[in-house]
C-alpha cells in the first residue's frame, strides 16, 4: 500500500445533517422548493427523460437572483442527473462559486462545506436593514460616514475566533422553525451568538463615501451580512451589504467555476455530438484534496468495496490513524478509517456512469 499525499491525516469534517438533507435533491427525496413547485403533467405523446448515472462536481458561477436550491435543479435537468445537492448556500444577491455535487460527489459535501470561504463584498453606509442586504427593509439610518482609516482600525476586532450573531433573516433553526420563516411572519427572535472564525478581513477600497468594498476569508458558519451590520453599529454609522460575491468554496476558486451560459451552450453541443458533459465535471475527489490518499492491491479493493476491513500489514503499510481516500488503480474506492491496525471503509463510491473527463483527471492530480 502506498501513501501519495505528504499531509497530515485528519478526522473527518462533520457537516450540518440539517444542511446536508435540504441540500441533497434526488428522484426519491425532492427538495421542498421543487416539491412546491410541482410538476407539470407529461403528455404521453412527450417522450421521457430518463435519468442516468453522473458523478462529479460543478462549480456553477451562481448569477445574481437565483437561489441555490434553482441552481441545483437546473444543472441537475441538465446532466438528467439522478442526484445532487450544493455544497453552502449562496443568497439570491450573492453571485460567485456555488458547488453543486452529482451523484456519488454528494457523500463528499461535508468536506467542501467545512473548508474556508472567500468573498469580495459591498457595504452601503448609512442604512441598516432588517435582512442586512439591500432586500430589506430600512430599521435605522445614520448621516454618519466613515472614513477609510476608522474602519482599518476596526477590522482586528473581526479578525480571528469571534462571536457572532447570525441576522434575523438566516436559516437557523428556533425550536423547529426557520429563523427566515419567523422573521417573516413578523416576530422578533433572539438568535444567540456562535464562534465563527475569520481568517483575514481587508478594506479593499473606499469606493466613495457611502461604500467600501471588502475581502473576507473565513471559516464554516460566518455571516458577511452580519460583518457588514457589526461594523457598521460600531462604527455609528449603520451598513448593509449592497453586492457580495463568493470567490472561494474549500477547494473551489474562480478558475473552477462555469457560468450558466457556457453550462448550458456545453450542453447543447454534447446533445448534438459537438463535445461532451464530462468535459464540464471535476472529479468526485477534488473534494478530498487535504486528506491523503492510500493506494490498495486489487484484492483489497474487492474486500473494502464488500464493507470490509483490511488488514495493514508488511513495509508498506501506514504508519498512521484518521482517515483516507483510497484508491485503486488510480480510481477512487472509498473513504476510509485508520485504526488498530486496520483501513475500515466509512463510504464506498460506485463510480460507473458519466464522470469527468481524462484531462480534468490529470489537473486534479
Amino acid at each position: 500500500m502506498i501513501m501519495t499525499s505528504a499531509n497530515t491525516v485528519i478526522e473527518p469534517p462533520i457537516g450540518d445533517s440539517d444542511e446536508l438533507a435540504k441540500n441533497i435533491s434526488s428522484d426519491a427525496n425532492r427538495d421542498g422548493n421543487h416539491a412546491r413547485a410541482g410538476k407539470q403533467p407529461r403528455h404521453h405523446n412527450q417522450p421521457r427523460r430518463d435519468k442516468r448515472d453522473v458523478h462529479g462536481w460543478v462549480v456553477l458561477d451562481k448569477p445574481v437572483g437565483m437561489t441555490s436550491t434553482h441552481a441545483v435543479a437546473v444543472v441537475k435537468r441538465l446532466f438528467q442527473a439522478k442526484r445532487a445537492g450544493h455544497a453552502g448556500t449562496l443568497d439570491p444577491l450573492a453571485s460567485g462559486g456555488l458547488p453543486i455535487a452529482l451523484g456519488e460527489a454528494t457523500k463528499t459535501v461535508p468536506f467542501v462545506m467545512d473548508g474556508r470561504k472567500r468573498y469580495r463584498f459591498t457595504v452601503a453606509w448609512g442604512e441598516e436593514r432588517d435582512t442586512d442586504d439591500t432586500e430589506g427593509r430600512v430599521t435605522r439610518t445614520s448621516e454618519i460616514r466613515p472614513s477609510a482609516e476608522a474602519i482599518s482600525a476596526l477590522l482586528p476586532r473581526f479578525t480571528g475566533l469571534i462571536e457572532q450573531i447570525p441576522p434575523q433573516y438566516s436559516a437557523i433553526k428556533v425550536q423547529g422553525e426557520r429563523a427566515y420563516d419567523l422573521a417573516r411572519d413578523g416576530e422578533t427572535v433572539e438568535l444567540k451568538p456562535r464562534p465563527v472564525e475569520i481568517h483575514q478581513l481587508t478594506l479593499v477600497e473606499q469606493i466613495d463615501s457611502s461604500h467600501s468594498l471588502f475581502e473576507a476569508e473565513c471559516g464554516k458558519g460566518t455571516y458577511v451580512r452580519a460583518l457588514a451590520r457589526d461594523l457598521g453599529r460600531i462604527l455609528g454609522c449603520f451598513g448593509h451589504i449592497c453586492a457580495l460575491r463568493r470567490t472561494l468554496v474549500g477547494p473551489f476558486g474562480e478558475t473552477d467555476m462555469i457560468p450558466l451560459e457556457q453550462l448550458e451552450a456545453l450542453c447543447d453541443r454534447a446533445a448534438s455530438g459537438e463535445g461532451s458533459l464530462a468535459d464540464a465535471l471535476m472529479p468526485v475527489e477534488t473534494a478530498l484534496d487535504d486528506i491523503p490518499a492510500l493506494a490498495v492491491t486489487r484484492a483489497d479493493a474487492a474486500r473494502l468495496h464488500r464493507g470490509q476491513a483490511v488488514l495493514l500489514r508488511g513495509r508498506d503499510a501506514p504508519n498512521c490513524s484518521g482517515t483516507v481516500y483510497v484508491t485503486v488503480a488510480g480510481r477512487l474506492l472509498a473513504l476510509a478509517e485508520i485504526g488498530n491496525g486496520e483501513l475500515i471503509p466509512k463510504r464506498v463510491f460506485n463510480l460507473t456512469g458519466l464522470t469527468a473527463s481524462p484531462a480534468r483527471n490529470n489537473e486534479s492530480v
